[in-house]
This record gives C-alpha cells, structure tokens and sequence, in this order.
C-alpha cells in the first residue's frame, strides 16, 4: 500500500519503505507469476493453510468434516473454505500488510511445514484478475467471533468492517472476486472448473464446484490420488496406475514405476516412454505439493539421463520457489533426486533379472538413455553392456551376440571412419562396431570387464590395409604409370594412391583418411601459409607429420582394371579423379570445397570424352 511522504528527520533516523500496488502487481504479473491463471491456485491453497489450521485446532475433527466450495456464474468466483478464519487484527495484521502470511502466526508458526504456501503475497495474484478483493471472515479461534469484511482495491486503499456473528454462520473464509473485462478468459465457470482440476485433483479436503446454474456441486476432486488407494490384486494396482499415467501424460506407459520416500513424505509414479526421445531432450514432471500441482515442468526433479520417464509426484517437504512454479534447489531437493534416480536403477535391475521381454522393448526404445548411464554406473554397466544394441559390421546387434562371432573387437572414433570400411572390413572378416556415437567408444572399450574373454582395440587404418591382398608384380608394374598419374592428380589432398585386392568386388575404391589426419593436414598448411609470423610459429611448434589420406584401388573391379589400362594422360587423371570423389562421397563425410569441385569437372570431364568417342 503506498504511505504518504514522512517528514524529513535527522540523519540515522529509520523509515518506511513506500510501495506502489500497482507497480507491484504488475511486477508479479510479469515477472514472478507465468499466467494470471495462478490466482485459483492461491485461493485454492490459502484455503487448504486454512483447513490445515483448523485442524490443528480441531484435531479430533474428521478430514472430511471440512472442505472448500467454488463458485463462478460469469459475473463472480467465489471460494469459501472452512478454515480457521481470521480476527479484525488478523486482517490488519496480515492481509493489509504485503509480504507478511498469516501461516507466521505464533501459534501456527512451528506448524509450518504442514503449510504449502511460505510467502504471504498469495492473495495480491487475484488483482491479476480483478481489481478489488472482498474476503469475509470469522475465526475458529474464538467462541462466538464476529465477521470481519475487507475490501482491498487496485489502488492501494481497503476498508475493514466488523459485522455481527450471523453474517457469516460459521467460521471459515469466502473471498469473492468481480472479474475484470479482460479477464473473461480466466474467470467464465467452465474455465474455473477446469482451473480447479488442474491445480487440486490431487488435494487431500473436498472441493466442489457450482456454476450457479442450480445443480449440486461438482467434485473437484472425488478420488484420492491412484497411488493411495488400495487394490484387489498387484495386477489391478499396476493398470490402474498405467491408466493414470495414460489420463495425465497422453500416452500408454511401457511399465510404470511406483516412486515412494517416506523420509520426505514424497509418493507418485514414474511413467516409461514407449518410444524413443532426442538425447539430451528432458521432459517435465508433474510435482504437487501437498497436494496441489506445483509445476508441470519440473525438470529439477530427477537427473539428466533419466529422461525416458515422466513423473508425476506428491510431496510434503519439498520447498517451493516464491512464486510456488518451481523447485527450490536445496539439499532436499537434491537428495530427493539422487534417491529418485536409484529407484529407476533398481527397476532396471529388477527388469533385466525378471522380465527380459520388458527389458528388451525397453532397451529398444532407450538404449542411448541406458548408454549415458552405464558410462557413469557401474552396476548398471555390468548388468546390461552385453545387451545394449551397437551398429557392427554384423549390422545392429548387442555386444554380447557380436562377441559370439568377434573375439578381437575394433571399434572406430568416428561415424564416417565406420562407414569408409564397412563394406570392406566385413568381406575380410573383421569385427568393427561403429564407436562414433555418443557414449559408444567408451562402452566398447569396457567390454572386456564383462567378458574378459574379449578383447577391443581402436581400428588403426593398418590393421585394416593388412587385410587387403596385394596384386601380382606384373600387374603392379603394368599399372604402374597410371598410380604416377593418380599420385600427381590428388597431391593437393595429400593423398597417396595404391592398387589392392579386396572383398567386395562391387567397391572400386576405398578412401583411407581419418578426421584427425585431416585436421592435422589442415594445421600443417596453415603452418606454411603462416610461416616467419606469430601464428606460423605456434602451429609450427605444435606441427606433425601429418600422415596421408590414402585411395586403395580394387583391382578385382572391372571399373579399376579398365582405368588403370588408360594410356590417355589427361584421361587417367580424370579418371582418379572421379574415383577419388566417389570414394568421399561413399565415405559420407564432409566434402571440402576442392573436393566438390573436383566431382564436378571429373563428372563433367569424363562425361564430355563420352560424348566425343560417340561422335
């Protein structure tokens, strides 16, 4: 509320701090709160404190003997509660006082874990949505206790009244609010209703609602939460979660997940995707807080590589953030999460030794969710490495049917280096399993932990060349004067040319050269375009010998022993030339901008002698 201009006083004397509402609104509006939707939320949950209090007063008092009605026709919403109700100090104290929650009352103070909200600016949100709040009170506390009436309006004045006892008949609180034109969308009955679902299906005291047409109120929420009730049979519990699941998240579960830590009162389930999701791509959790959803999009919740789950929880002692959107991240936040993340560990031990056709649609679906934590988890690396799926010259299959047939296992550094020698290492008899994707080097190269039967080793392009057979000595010599050719043509590549036998026939050639030669080739040109500066004598000082990119020519390829019989100069270049650029293309990495020009003029070199022996 703004509070006039003090007088002025000595230096060192204390003063009030002036605040503008209206500035102040709008700060929550834009700022603190994401939708002026939360308004329902905060009359929802100051009207739970309420009844938690009450309770505390009433303790013997049934749950149920107290609830929470809403009302909205279009013209009003109206929430009354049950509650504990509030004094004509209270409402000075509290609701004329921003910043100040009456859950900080002595009495209720050491109380106040059972409490969702902390903060005491709750019922400022409802000016999102209309300009003047009216609350009618009348205290639990005291016997025979007047009602109270407060008025508070957008523009920083109230007024309180004191009527007699009959005004309101028993205690508790009725907040009414008159909508603003704009706020239609946020205040029409049905959307109230639905607000009203969305916030407290979970909450623990009844909550009806009337439209004001004449029927009975509806119930907000007519059913505990799925996870609280009891079943005739394991199975039926398990459907009966998955159809939550289903309800909340829009998709069948693969298996649902019952999540429980007593130690801070937190229940709920885990949901398994059914499908695979973009590495890294996290979905939000649904959390409540006693009851009443706090956020959404809780990503805070569970870990990084837990993202083949969504979530939804009910917790009692996980503290809100102050627009209560969010988690606050504290210690208990962080042991909720470590202890969550074990419980997805023992479902997937408890898979892996019990329900292997589960495990398998599983892994099927998130094996690179798995991949990432194996890389950190031991026990989880053990238990499912054999069974995780890789792309291997066998195709795609699990570590432990590759090792069946591959007692010696390479694995590439990168994607491309594994589609260059696919083909080729396949024909020979080599076991190679494709480590350029994320996480895969480094689980292949942990498989001798599990079988230590196996061995792995990085391919080397030289354990790959000793398993191409040489050609005879005539007709190396008989192809001699072409590799010259071949040679000068691809210097600018860097790159060696030489004759082979290898299985597939159908391959012309293969393009040995891997990312890091030519990273190391790109530093030694640089190097010598640099010389005698400063940056030629850094990447001088760092320089290698940078070895060679190298085409192997098949010779069982009718295509190569017909090119390597050229005796036309220019033609045989070409020819190596365009052998060069079919093998990069076949390598599927990323041309240079020489090597696209290159294919181009080879293509179009190739294609114009084409056309002049025709004519």
């Amino acid at each position: 509320m703004t509070l006039p201009d003090a007088p002025l006083s000595p230096a060192g004397t204390d003063r009030t701090f002036q605040v503008d509402l209206r500035g102040l609104v709008d700060l929550l509006s834009h700022h603190l709160y994401s939708s002026p939707r939360v308004y329902l939320r905060e009359l929802l949950q100051n009207a739970v404190d309420a009844l938690t209090a009450r309770h505390g007063l009433e303790p013997s008092a049934p749950a149920e003997a107290f609830g929470i009605r809403l009302y909205a026709d279009g013209s009003v919403v109206r929430v009354e509660d049950d509650g504990v109700g509030l004094t004509e100090a209270d409402v000075h104290t509290f609701l004329a006082t921003i910043g100040r929650s009456s859950k900080r009352a002595e009495k209720i103070a050491e109380q106040r874990a059972d409490f969702i909200g902390q903060f005491g600016i709750g019922l400022l949100s409802c000016f999102l949505v209309a300009d003047e709040i009216h609350v009618l009170s009348r205290s639990a506390r005291t016997p025979d206790a007047p009602a109270v009436e407060w008025r508070g309006r957008g523009d920083g004045s109230y007024t309180v009244r004191t009527l007699p006892a009959s005004a309101r008949s028993r205690p508790g609180t009725t907040v009414t609010l008159t909508p603003r034109a704009d706020a239609g969308e946020w205040t029409r009955p049905a959307q109230v209703h639905a607000l009203a679902r969305h916030f407290g299906s979970l909450l623990r005291h009844p909550v009806t609602f009337d439209d004001g047409t004449g029927g009975p109120g509806a119930p907000v929420n007519p059913e505990p939460a799925p996870w609280t009730r009891t079943y005739p049979t394991p199975g039926s519990r398990s459907r009966a979660l998955s159809a939550y699941g289903e309800e909340v998240f829009g998709f069948t579960p693969l298996d649902t997940i019952e999540l429980d830590l007593p130690a801070v009162g937190l229940k709920g389930i885990a949901c398994v995707l059914p499908e695979a999701v973009p590495a890294g791509r996290r979905h939000g959790h649904r959390v409540h807080v006693k009851g009443m959803l706090l956020s959404e999009q809780a990503e805070e919740i569970l870990p990084e590589w837990a993202f083949f789950v969504r979530c939804v929880v009910d917790a009692e002692s996980l503290r809100p953030t102050a627009s209560r959107e969010s988690l606050y991240e504290d210690d208990t936040l962080a042991a909720v999460r470590d202890a969550l993340a074990e419980r997805l560990r023992a479902w997937i031990a408890r898979a892996a030794a019990s329900d292997p056709d589960l495990l398998a649609r599983f892994l099927q679906a998130h094996h690179l969710a798995v991949k990432s934590l194996a890389v950190h988890d031991d026990e989880i690396l053990r238990m499912l490495l054999p069974w995780l799926p890789f792309e291997t010259t066998d195709g795609h299959c699990t570590l432990d049917e590759f090792a069946r047939t591959h007692r010696t296992v390479l694995v590439t550094s990168s994607v491309e280096e594994f589609r260059q020698v696919a083909a080729i290492a396949s024909a020979a008899g080599l076991g190679v399993v494709n480590g350029g994707y994320t996480y895969d080097r480094e689980l292949v190269h942990r498989l001798p932990e599990i079988r230590p039967a196996v061995s792995v080793a990085d391919l080397d392009p030289a354990t790959l060349t000793a398993h191409l057979d040489p050609v005879d000595r005539e007709t190396e010599l008989a192809a001699a004067a072409y590799l010259a050719l071949a040679r000068d043509a691809l210097a600018v590549f860097d790159c060696d040319v030489a004759l082979r036998t290898f299985q597939p026939a159908s391959a012309p050639a293969l393009l040995m050269d891997s990312r890091e030669a030519r990273h190391e080739r790109t530093r030694s040109q640089l190097a010598r375009e640099q010389e005698g500066g400063l940056w030629g004598d850094i990447l001088g000082a760092l320089r290698q010998e940078a070895p060679r990119a190298q085409l192997i020519l098949n010779q069982l390829n009718p295509l190569v022993r017909t090119a390597v019989a050229i005796d036309e100069p220019e033609l045989a270049r070409t020819s190596a030339e365009a052998l060069y650029g079919q093998a990069a293309l076949l390598s599927r990495r990323p041309l240079r901008p020489a090597e696209s020009s290159l294919i181009n003029r080879s293509f179009l070199d190739l294609l114009a002698h084409a056309l002049r022996k025709d004519s």
